[in-house]
């Protein structure tokens, strides 16, 4: 099964349930076992709330959500900077102590999570989690 699903959600600290709602409306339509969907559920309010924070006022928290097969991408972008103020190639700071739990967190949770580059004004985080644990029937 493929699925996917493209929001721009307003800079405000509510973005970050409507994006997990989404995420978990989406879940709903695959065998993802309850542990794996309440780790993506984490991972997406994690990444919302620190894009909330750090995006530039008056600007969109955008968010892609895509389930292909066995596998979900879970892409948060704002404009803003990196943490740090850094740019980042690729990858998390390291080591993961910038701010607060968010981005150690998502390192655990995730099966990978990285900065991808981009233009300067503008952070983006691809999340990725496998989907292998299969809900019971």
């Amino acid at each position: 099964m493929r699925v996917s699903l493209t929001m721009s959600l307003p800079r405000q600290p509510s973005s970050a349930t409507r994006a997990r709602h989404a995420l978990t409306t989406l879940l709903c339509l695959t065998d993802a076992g309850e542990d794996t969907r309440a780790n993506l559920a984490v991972l997406i309010s994690e990444a919302c709330s620190n894009a909330v924070i750090h995006a530039a006022p008056d600007t969109t928290v955008d968010i892609t959500i895509r389930i292909d097969d066995h596998v979900c991408v879970l892409e948060v972008g704002n404009r803003g900077v990196t943490p740090d103020d850094d740019t980042l190639a690729a990858g998390l700071p390291a080591p993961l102590t910038v701010g607060g739990r968010g981005l150690p967190l998502i390192a655990a949770l995730a099966d990978t999570a990285t900065f991808v580059a981009g233009p300067p004004d503008r952070v983006l985080l691809r999340i990725t989690k496998h989907l292998t644990e299969v809900r019971d029937a």
